[in-house]
């Protein structure tokens, strides 16, 4: 196959207007293509967007099902749906559960990987474990029964659990062992493989952050929620963060996790470099108001918004591509914005040459947008 006359997104995060040859399922070949003899397929794309498939590092679930169902069936549903809206990659995101139940989880989620094609449905890249390790006080919609302190042992556990497929790991530095945790995560990863370790659901300070950052820490989970506020005599996490050029942070921009004007804020503060959108998505996306299920706790979506009987947000009800949409429209430039959705992820987890670009030597996740950036096709 190939694409002719779109504008191509390329890996510098600028259009230019291009041609891309695809064979079996790689790309071979970006810019003027003039031998088209023996092609199966040539697609106009003139007046389009030709750009990579989105990454979606940080989601537990959408379209009515939750990847802590631990059911297969859920895993190749969600990753079906999350193709349909663009999102071609992704690293489904476990909630804090016994170590019995997330062994569970991770051991099914390896099996899917290991089976699962990408012609349908989104690739996984690998998995996020986003707890137990996480403060009881910024726990958000986790389960305060199933938060633990760092642990060393029980971490090395589940990545045995998993097939050494976690790639993000989000803990909150000020527990206890929690600087030595992430020294040894760090130190222990496999060589060539990157582990990402991130802050979150933190009440650390600034001081703190710093020290983390500086002992291999390099992610941040969901800039802005379930961690103290950006104040001037206390940047907190936030500050120690954006004066860290290793450290990207994640960004849930569904318009109710985060004001527009700081999803504005953040790409100022850390640059178009640095910033991951996020879904957060639970099982209520793609779905009509009513009761879901976030790691066994009940969640009730209404007008958009998913929250436990408490009121309390608990994960999103939308998928990467409208929180792309929905960053462009907030003011973020659109290059920015698609950075944020394909390369940045990719690269915060290390599998920059794997996903979030077009480029010779890459799977082929391209979408095909037109001018009111609406989704045309996914290829």
């Amino acid at each position: 196959m190939v694409i002719q006359n779109g504008l191509v997104f390329g890996k510098d995060g600028k259009f230019e207007r291009a041609d891309v040859r695809i064979k079996d399922g790689i790309v071979r070949q970006v810019g003027e293509i003039r031998d088209l003899q023996g092609e199966a397929e040539i697609l106009d794309a003139a007046g389009k967007y030709v750009v990579p498939g989105f990454v979606d590092i940080h989601l537990h679930g959408a379209a009515g099902h939750d990847f802590c169902d631990g059911k297969e069936d859920s895993l190749e549903k969600i990753a079906a749906y999350e193709r349909s809206r663009g999102v071609t990659a992704i690293c489904p995101t476990t909630m804090s559960l016994s170590m019995e139940k997330l062994q569970e989880i991770l051991q099914k989620i390896d099996k899917v990987a290991g089976k699962m094609s990408n012609r349908g449905s989104a690739r996984i890249l690998g998995i996020h474990l986003e707890g137990p390790f996480l403060a009881p006080d910024r726990r958000g919609a986790q389960k305060e029964a199933y938060l633990r302190d760092p642990d060393l042992q029980r971490f090395r556990q589940l990545q045995e659990a998993s097939g050494d497929r976690i790639r993000i790991v989000t803990l909150a530095p000020e527990l206890p062992g929690g600087m030595e945790f992430i020294r040894q995560v760090k130190s222990g990863a496999a060589p060539g493989e990157k582990l990402t370790v991130s802050l979150g659901h933190s009440q650390a300070d600034y001081e703190t952050a710093a020290e983390a950052f500086r002992a291999g820490a390099d992610h941040v989970t969901h800039l802005w929620n379930a961690m103290p506020g950006m104040h001037h005599r206390a940047p907190g996490i936030t500050g120690a963060a954006m004066d860290q050029g290793h450290v990207t942070a994640e960004l849930i921009c569904d318009g109710l996790h985060v004001h527009p004007a700081m999803v504005r804020a953040a790409f100022r503060l850390f640059g178009p470099d640095r910033i991951c959108l996020v879904s957060d998505s639970m099982e209520a996306a793609g779905m009509p108001d009513g009761e879901y299920s976030l790691g066994g706790q009940r969640v009730y979506q209404k007008d958009g918004a998913a929250r436990l009987s408490d009121g309390t947000l608990a994960g999103s009800a939308t998928d990467l591509f409208a929180c792309f949409q929905r960053a462009v429209r907030f003011g973020v430039p659109l290059e920015d914005a698609l950075k944020a959705v394909t390369c940045n992820p990719a690269r915060s987890i290390g599998m920059e040459e794997r996903a979030g670009v077009i480029q010779p030597g890459v799977p082929a996740d391209i979408l095909l947008l037109n001018a009111e950036l609406e989704l045309e096709r996914v290829l």
